[in-house]
């Protein structure tokens, strides 16, 4: 796969309805997990969207969170910039983006078994990345 980079859309509480109306609108086909789906079931409403992808007959993908209650949230400063894949290459861009910059979540093992971490780059920009581990 090596890795791909999208745009990725936070919401406070409504990714679910946001992302089921930009299909409607793009077509294609929508993958959707929530928080305990993806073993997350200490938050505070695991019911919310923890990840979701659409991708279109377009070729063109969108994905789309639920921000948890910990974390900021104003509306049209929510997009973030999604890398991810199973290149190894991508632990270095993570290191290279923080440089400067304020890590939000430290690149470890998460939950759903992917390495994934999060930061805000040395111009503001908020970035996402989920490395892929392959099956031991």
């Amino acid at each position: 796969m090596g890795s791909q980079l999208n745009p990725c859309l936070a919401f406070n509480g409504n990714a679910r309805q946001a992302i089921e109306f930009y299909r409607d609108v793009l077509g294609g086909q929508l993958e959707l997990g929530t928080y305990a789906d993806y073993g997350s079931t200490d938050v505070p409403h695991p019911e919310k969207v923890m990840h979701a992808t659409l991708r279109t007959p377009d070729g063109y993908t969108l994905m789309a969170w639920d921000v948890r209650e910990d974390m900021p949230h104003t509306p049209g400063d929510n997009v973030a910039v999604f890398l991810g894949g199973d290149d190894p290459q991508i632990r270095v861009y993570f290191e290279r983006l923080s440089a400067g910059g304020t890590v939000t979540l430290p690149l470890e093992t998460q939950s759903w078994g992917d390495e994934a971490g999060s930061l805000i780059d040395q111009f503001g920009a908020t970035w996402m990345v989920n490395i892929t581990l392959r099956p031991q």
